[in-house]
């Protein structure tokens, strides 16, 4: 399995969309976000946490934790080894709920929670990816991505955030600071979310090219095997 990760706003929901169109071998799974808001502002774990990250930080970070672990499991029971997940539980402990810790919104008690957890469910039912695709994009412009696309409770989210989590993904993915064993060296491949690779055909052709090439690379032999017989995605310029 491989992981699509970057900040919100960073664009991966749009190019999960253009490698499900054109690069077929692989099965894209996208973020349970349905699971955390019905759409409703008052029965929405993510609104709610939104509009006071002090009183909920907890009882989100430890909810999409499980609904993450939930989908890794199911995910990493599919035969085929090309998938591609968006977002993981490894973000969403070293990014996000590291942050909220770090920030004062989860309590020394609710992060030592969070982590044993996290530790244990980890590492005795989660295979770690074959790697990762990091679409690292300007936290500024994910903030004015965020706020074009208005989806319910992310309104409340401010500026400052972005780049708290922009920083967290950078130490994760780049630095790999704190990260457990077995994910150091899981390979990344980072691609410049601040460029519009949905308009541009040559900047998207680029990235397909990449990411092909780079699950080549990381892939198993059937990964191989795939690519000696010339199963290639489809040419988005054509």
């Amino acid at each position: 399995m491989y992981i699509l990760e970057g900040n919100i706003g960073a664009g991966k929901s749009t190019l999960l969309d253009l490698i499900k169109k054109h690069m077929g071998y692989l099965e894209v799974v996208q973020e349970p976000v349905n699971s955390w808001s019905n759409g409703e502002t008052e029965h929405s774990l993510l609104a709610q946490f939104c509009a006071d990250m002090n009183r909920w930080s907890y009882s989100m970070e430890t909810y999409t934790m499980f609904s993450r672990i939930q989908e890794h499991l199911r995910v990493q029971e599919i035969k085929n080894p090309f998938k591609i997940m968006e977002r993981s539980l490894y973000s969403g402990n070293y990014c996000f709920a590291k942050n909220g810790h770090l920030q004062g919104f989860m309590t020394d008690l609710e992060w030592h929670i969070y982590t044993q957890w996290f530790d244990f469910l980890v590492l005795q039912k989660c295979n770690p990816p074959l790697g990762f695709i990091y679409l690292q994009t300007d936290p500024d412009l994910c903030y004015e991505r965020t706020k074009k696309r208005n989806r319910l409770g992310e309104e409340n989210i401010p500026l400052g955030y972005f780049e708290q989590i922009h920083e967290q993904h950078e130490k994760f993915l780049i630095k790999k600071e704190g990260v457990l064993d077995q994910l150091k060296h899981v390979p990344v491949l980072i691609l410049d979310g601040s460029i519009d690779f949905e308009s541009n055909r040559e900047y998207l052709q680029d990235y397909l090219d990449k990411i092909d090439e780079f699950l080549f690379f990381t892939g198993d032999a059937k990964g191989v095997a795939r690519k000696h017989a010339g199963i290639h995605h489809t040419q988005c310029c054509q």
